[in-house]
């Protein structure tokens, strides 16, 4: 099983649709969720996931639990009703150290903007993270196969990316850090061209109560197809299900490049950076629903 720690933040329903499905995946020993900003109305909603998957001993990690805003999109509301605010076990960046100390070979994912993993950098000259799975970068024309190459982006060498510049700084650094052994970038290039729309759906009904965490993403879209029937892109999804079988991406080794605040990436073999090149899409939905034999 991957030791695996989870990064998310609760704007739109992505993080918490991923937060199901790896609170229960076999192939998946969840070991702590941090939160970004972390507050407590954020914070309550990780913990009644958690809860209903069965997963109440996963620690729970807030970057700043008194923020003034909840930043928990109406979706979730409307899905799982009114909930309880609730306190973090610490602040996320300590719940990170604590975590990767016990778990050094833990893979770290993350879903949102970097302030926790450059918190974790600065404030724990010891941590080390092995493997770093981030959703975020962009690999462009230079970088992707015409074969490969997603339509909307055609002609892109670099793009803007919400995770990267939510903290630019915290990217940069965890970009150029020795202390991440390898860092894995699922980048918008690939995720953005696949959607949990009412196909993916049927397709998923046989799967439904596999495990309890999927049982949740399917009560969660069947809410979200009745308003959005063209579906929800799966961008954390695929970076987590990327954390767990690194062979369903097609990867280049580069170096990321920031430019005028958009992020690119140039070729560079050797680099401990990957980013995102191609999707098998059959080998994404089987490690999705775990259908695959291991």
């Amino acid at each position: 099983m991957q030791d695996l720690l989870f990064d998310m933040e609760t704007s739109d329903p992505d993080d918490a649709l991923t937060l199901c499905l790896l609170a229960t995946h076999p192939d998946v020993a969840l070991r702590a969720v941090t939160v970004t900003p972390g507050s407590r109305a954020q914070v309550g909603l990780v913990r009644h996931l958690l809860s209903r998957a069965g997963r109440s001993d996963v620690p729970v990690g807030a970057r700043n639990p008194g923020a003034e805003r909840d930043s928990v999109s109406g979706f979730h509301t409307v899905w799982l009703g009114a909930l309880s605010p609730a306190e973090p076990d610490a602040l996320a960046h300590e719940v990170l150290a604590v975590t990767l100390a016990k778990y050094p070979d833990a893979a770290l994912l993350t879903g949102a903007p970097l302030q926790n993993l450059r918190l974790l950098l600065q404030e724990h000259p010891e941590a080390r993270v092995s493997r770093w799975v981030a959703q975020g970068g962009f690999a462009g024309d230079n970088v992707v196969p015409p074969e490969h190459r997603l339509p909307k982006f055609a002609g892109r060498r670099t793009c803007p990316t919400f995770n990267f510049n939510g903290d630019p700084k915290g990217a940069l650094l965890a970009l150029s850090t020795d202390r991440i052994g390898s860092r894995d970038l699922v980048s918008k290039n690939v995720t953005h061209g696949v959607a949990y729309d009412v196909a993916f759906h049927e397709r998923m009904r046989p799967h439904r109560d596999a495990t309890a965490g999927l049982a949740l993403v399917f009560e969660a879209m069947e809410r979200y197809l009745r308003e959005k029937p063209e579906g929800k892109l799966l961008h954390d999804p695929i970076a987590a299900c990327a954390a767990i079988d690194r062979d369903l991406i097609t990867w280049a080794q580069v170096d990321m490049v920031r430019e005028r605040g958009e992020w690119g990436a140039e070729l560079a073999p050797g680099s401990r950076t990957s980013i995102s090149v191609a999707l098998d899409r059959e080998s994404f939905f089987q490690t999705f629903v775990r259908a695959r034999p291991r």
